[in-house]
């Protein structure tokens, strides 16, 4: 009897799970360059893939694109090595593979032979506009050419199983490698590398350009750019995360903008108001009237404003995605992932000591963090503290304390049991802790007695149905939200508010009876409000006005809680002292610190780099923390032996090798070092650039040692820092 044949996505899958496999155990760059090589050399041959290379793919036609003046069919791609990125916009896990594709991007540019295709996929029936797409495609300055396949026609042909997926094909239009998931930056690096060297040997790379026309290009300079969560005081300062500007803006209840934190360039940079530098934040929350605690979210970290001193410094997070699901570590040795909100407040302690006056035992610090990377709400606890089941928290640590990492929507009563699908809206009212758990389309909550987790609104019965949306008012189950990503308390009223972003609606939860109703907003015309999926909500302290970040619409309505009229609340700058305002120009505001060594770049054929750290006597290497180094752009004569690392000792080495004959009038390389340190009182960040400029450019003088005969070139470069400077020599 003949067998079923074998499915080729099947074969895909099993093919590039055994390269990776390979490409694991290899010991060192050049056995597992060789890995992928040996690979390449026997794909052509290999018989067994033949249900694989007969496959045709192609988009459909008449479909959406994004960041290209024309579609660009795969047919019109011979000669490229593409990578098609099957994601969905609202999908955390696509989001963390942005950075690995712009990398590629960065050191593969199309005229290489290399061309990314985000191939937009949907979820949610809110995700298949075009018009929401281009603000996704905005909102996190994705560079490639997308194309919306709205009815997910082509994910279907050709069997495409989760988000994201990446479909790599070679020069020829067939199948290579399916990558599911996430974390294949550095392969999918080396095999680009290894490929494209592989199919320009046969005359098979076609090295023109593509009709880009970036999105982010035609977006508005804009005061507010897709606003995220708003926060408030007990005094009446209000705080919103700018997270298109990389920013966070302090007002009044009248709009004065007082505090520009942040420039309007993305980075990761502890320091004065000016100097400091975030990434994409979304959630933040008062702790005092002081204190400030923001979600850095694309810089995976929490970090802490001080008002009075204009200080940002970073409390946990390294700068880098986490993939721990438990925790535990001090402050910024603690990786984390994606923090998306931030409920901070402060309680006593559950000791069990005896105190003389019990009205005055003092409260501590408490942070908690809807974790959307890993599905969970962690906790940061900036004095420690006895908390739940009597466990003792030392001061700094930061730990998961609800959810197990699986991406479910399952309720438990011990909450290391309980499971969510990226929470990324907190709210507390009284004893229980409201969460906007959005890819399951739900509002749950948590006692914050015992860390029981339980259902409110939305979602389903069974916890593994993650499609259980829709725009139905109702009790329970019965109810259905879409994709809601921000819950608030209303005090005055006792109910909670929900902004069910996906609905492009404000709904207002009754706890009593677990029900949910949509309110009927008009703005001044008397219309229905448009918001556009709406990110963030902030009641005033009097509960009659609710401050919505409309976040697409880059703007805050304001809505009046008696008359439902919604009116646009305008930002005023006019108080920010113009000193301030200089800093944040464009020319100003490049990202962090970057230090100029000249080389003689075009004279070498090789560069053997070696870049010394030096610290100054009060501070240290953080022990246990990464100390990471990332090569950000390089001149494409040049290839280097890697493109990110570890800085072992204070040292780190990298080795560069012309791999093209012409010589462009100027030759670059740009390295981002990020470092954990130390003094006796506190860990800090710095992060800064290493820009290495051909020494005969612009007539400059030799700064280094001239080559040796064959053009090698070993240079050594020594970086000072102290507690205020960076300086190279």
């Amino acid at each position: 009897m003949d067998s079923e044949p074998l499915d080729p996505m099947d074969i895909l899958a099993y093919t590039t799970e055994e390269l990776q496999g390979r490409f694991r155990r290899a010991k060192d760059g050049t056995e597992k360059a060789k890995v992928i090589s040996d690979f390449l050399c026997r794909w052509d041959a290999d018989d067994a893939l033949a249900p694989v290379k007969k496959m045709k793919i192609e988009f459909q036609d008449d479909l959406d694109w994004f960041n290209v003046t024309r579609p660009l069919p795969l047919k019109s791609l011979r000669g490229k090595l593409v990578v098609l990125d099957f994601f969905t916009y609202c999908c955390i896990n696509c989001m963390h593979i942005l950075p690995d594709l712009h990398a590629l991007e960065e050191l593969f540019p199309p005229e290489s032979g290399l061309v990314v295709v985000g191939v937009h996929s949907p979820k949610f029936e809110n995700e298949k506009d075009g018009a929401n797409i281009l603000s996704a495609v905005q909102r996190y300055g994705i560079t490639h050419p997308i194309v919306n396949d709205a009815r997910m026609t082509l994910w279907r042909a050709i069997g495409i199983r989760c988000w994201p997926s990446l479909l790599v094909l070679n020069p020829s239009g067939a199948p290579m490698l399916l990558l599911m998931g996430e974390g294949h930056g550095v392969f999918l690096q080396c095999f680009t590398e290894q490929a494209l060297r592989h199919y320009k040997a046969k005359g098979e790379i076609d090295n023109a350009e593509l009709p880009l026309k970036l999105a982010t290009d035609s977006l508005p300079a804009s005061n507010l750019r897709f606003p995220a969560k708003i926060a408030r005081s007990e005094n009446g300062r209000f705080a919103v995360a700018d997270a298109g500007n990389h920013r966070i803006l302090i007002f009044d209840s009248e709009g004065v903008v007082h505090q520009r934190i942040g420039g309007c360039s993305a980075g990761f940079v502890d320091g004065d108001f000016e100097t400091a530098r975030f990434n994409s934040p979304q959630g933040l929350d008062f702790l005092d009237d002081d204190v400030l605690i923001v979600a850095d979210t694309e810089n995976h970290a929490l970090r802490q404003v001080t008002l009075s001193t204009r200080r940002v410094e970073t409390l946990a997070g390294t700068g880098q995605q986490g993939i721990d699901r438990v925790g535990g570590k001090l402050g910024p040795l603690q990786a984390i992932s994606s923090p998306w909100d931030i409920a901070a407040f402060r309680m006593r302690d559950m000791d069990m000591s005896f105190h003389v006056d019990e009205r005055i035992v003092p409260e501590k610090a408490i942070v908690l963090v809807a974790m959307a990377g890993t599905h969970q709400i962690w906790g940061y606890f900036p004095e420690g503290i006895i908390w739940w089941k009597y466990r003792q928290l030392d001061p700094r640590t930061c730990l998961a304390i609800c959810g197990n990492g699986m991406e479910e929507n399952r309720n438990n009563s011990y909450p290391q049991n309980a499971a969510f699908a990226q929470p990324s809206g907190l709210a507390l009212a009284k004893n229980f802790l409201f969460i906007a758990d959005s890819e399951s389309s739900s509002i749950r909550k948590v006692s914050m007695v015992d860390g029981k987790v339980m259902p409110v609104v939305g979602g389903d019965r069974n916890p593994l149905n993650l499609f259980a949306f829709g725009d139905v008012d109702g009790k329970q189950y019965n109810a259905k939200l879409q994709h809601p990503l921000a819950v608030a308390y209303n005090s005055v009223t006792d109910k909670i508010y929900v902004a069910d972003t996906y609905n492009h609606k404000i709904k207002v939860i009754d706890t009593t009876a677990s029900s949910v109703e949509t309110l009927l907003i008009k703005d001044e015309s008397d219309t229905t409000l448009q918001l556009n999926e709406p990110a963030g909500l902030c009641f005033d302290a009097s509960g009659q006005l609710l401050y919505v970040a409309d976040t697409n619409n880059h703007s805050i309505q304001l809505v009046d809680m008696k008359t439902l009229i919604a009116k646009t609340f305008l930002l005023n700058f006019s108080a920010v002292t113009a000193a301030q305002a200089a800093t944040e120009t464009d020319s100003l505001i490049s990202g962090s610190l970057q230090l100029l060594k000249r080389v003689p770049l075009r004279a070498c054929v090789q560069l053997k780099l070696r870049v010394n750290i030096n610290l100054s006597n009060e501070l240290t290497l953080t022990d246990g923390a990464p100390q990471r180094w990332t090569l950000k752009s390089a001149a494409p004569a040049l290839r280097a032996s890697a493109t990110s690392g570890q800085i072992h000792n204070g040292t780190m080495q990298l080795q560069l090798e012309r791999i093209a004959s012409f010589l462009p009038t100027e030759e670059e390389v740009k390295l981002d070092i990020a470092l954990s340190l130390c003094d006796a009182k506190s860990c800090l960040m710095k992060r800064f650039s290493l820009i290495l400029r051909d020494s005969a450019a612009d007539g400059a003088h030799l700064t280094s040692k001239p080559t040796d005969k064959a053009g090698v070139l070993d240079e050594n470069i020594n970086i000072y820092i102290t507690q205020s400077d960076i300086t190279v020599s």
